[in-house]
């Protein structure tokens, strides 16, 4: 069930952003009185299709395999167009005509990034406030003088409420200055500024959490831990480990968090436990040995078990926090967002092709699939969420100047504007073979990352 949502949602999401690329392409081209021929979501055998009653008669098609789409538009390099109507051909509009079509598919995807982001704000997001949690020793944030309950207000000039916020403005701010200006409301109530030094520390080395390497967690309220599910063939499985046990303990140890509990297990790879549960008010010891697993060279213990986090509602009333806005602001924060991330995806793009960040951030369609199928699951807001975020990275890869995407045509047009004259067939067509080559190589680092992922989380 798990898998078809997962796929389910992931054609949905794809099936949205290409249709709102092509209709950039599609409407801006109607505007300039170029002739649409097809208009169509996903390639193969059409399983919808409508023709338009109006002149043009143009066709509407929805095709089996939702991974693309294109706009067919009247262009004598395609085939012969009829004399009076060869004024309505791509190929004969004037340049500035065809790089506004272009740019359209690009800018529609920056349009839908603001939108979306903007109705998450008037629907509002469930959010926490930033607080920090357990500092690790010998760390940036340690050196920093950073402290149990901070309160993060600020980073440099960006003003900050939640702990999202926060993730996205530390990155921001470490690619444009790794030495960041962290002004916090202490445990107190006083406020101060620390400095956070980075400048030896690469956030973007690998793909492990980049906030978790300056040193810092966010601060969460003491929890009970839950089992959510137990996986077949699993050393909690054999145990007797039930979905709703409540984790009261392990070898005589109270553990308060999930994360305490996961280490203990993780440090204890083929050593006897003994697992205190509350089940349904009875409290029960099972033994078990986690299961010695190698992940990155690392030999770490696995039960096999899903855990979710229960909190006291007293204990989490001045830390979760509903964040929302009216229209206009709304529609302020999403253009700023959109703006700020299309921005860090450039640089973080950048520093891949320098190697300071590490090819295995990139991720491909499977790991989209699969944060597809959890937003679907939490609900809009997260769907819609991640719809913006894949959205404006669509529209930022487009405007590469690569040969195949749309960049490359504008690129193209641009020298065309220069030199006053298009660029010749031969130099598209090597151009073509050299973008699909680079798509190419991309897209089987991205799949290589995605499985990658998938079997460190299935020995999980």
């Amino acid at each position: 069930m798990t898998i078809l949502i997962a796929v389910l949602a992931f054609f949905v999401a794809i099936g949205i952003l290409v249709g709102v690329h092509e209709f950039g392409h599609f409407w801006v081209a109607r505007k300039l009185g170029i002739k649409i021929i097809r208009f169509a979501i996903g390639f193969g055998k059409p399983i919808w299709s409508y023709k338009s009653k109006d002149k043009d008669g143009t066709e509407y098609v929805l095709a089996a395999i939702p991974m693309g789409g294109y706009v067919k538009m009247l262009d004598e390099r395609e085939g012969d167009v009829p004399e009076d109507e060869k004024h309505r051909a791509f190929n004969r509009q004037p340049v500035w005509k065809r790089f506004l079509v272009v740019l359209a598919g690009p800018m529609f995807n920056f349009f839908f990034a603001i939108a979306a982001f903007a109705a998450i704000q008037m629907m509002g997001i469930d959010s926490a406030r930033p607080y920090v949690g357990t500092i690790t020793a010998g760390t940036p944030a340690a050196q920093s003088g950073f402290e149990m309950k901070d309160k993060i207000l600020a980073i440099n000039d960006v003003s900050l409420e939640s702990s999202t916020q926060v993730r996205l403005a530390l990155l921001t701010e470490y690619l444009k200055n790794p030495v960041l200006n962290i002004h916090v409301q202490t445990a107190t109530g006083g406020k101060e500024t620390r400095q956070l030094d980075l400048t030896s520390t690469s956030l973007l080395a690998d793909e492990s959490d980049y906030f978790v390497k300056t040193g810092m967690n966010f601060w969460r309220p003491a929890h009970s831990t839950i089992i959510t599910m137990v996986k077949d063939d699993s050393a909690a499985k054999e145990a007797g480990v039930l979905a709703e046990d409540i984790v009261i303990g392990v070898d005589g140890n109270k553990t308060l968090t999930s994360e305490a509990f996961s280490d203990y297990i993780n440090s204890h790879a083929g050593q006897s436990v003994s697992l205190m549960v509350d089940r349904k008010g009875t409290e029960l010891s099972l033994n078990m040995t986690p299961r010695v697993t190698e992940i990155e060279g690392v030999k770490r213990g696995m039960i096999g078990v899903g855990l979710a986090r229960k909190y006291d509602e007293a204990d989490i009333k001045d830390w979760l926090f509903k964040r929302e806005a009216p229209f206009f602001e709304a529609v302020k924060i999403g253009t700023s967002e959109t703006w700020n991330m299309s921005v860090m995806t450039l640089k973080v793009m950048g520093r891949l092709i320098t190697g300071e960040a590490s090819i295995k951030n990139l991720s491909g369609p499977i790991t989209i699939a699969d944060y597809a199928g959890k937003s679907a699951t939490m609900g809009l807001t997260a769907f819609l969420g991640l719809l913006a975020i894949i959205s404006l990275s669509l529209g930022v890869l487009n405007l590469l100047p690569i040969p195949m995407l749309d960049g490359g045509h504008l690129f193209y047009y641009l020298i065309e504007i220069v030199k006053g004259s298009p660029v010749s067939e031969k130099v598209e067509a090597v151009g073509m073979r050299i973008g699909m080559s680079l798509v190419g190589v991309l897209m089987v680092v991205a799949i290589y990352n995605d499985i990658g992922r998938q079997i460190s989380k299935f020995v999980n």
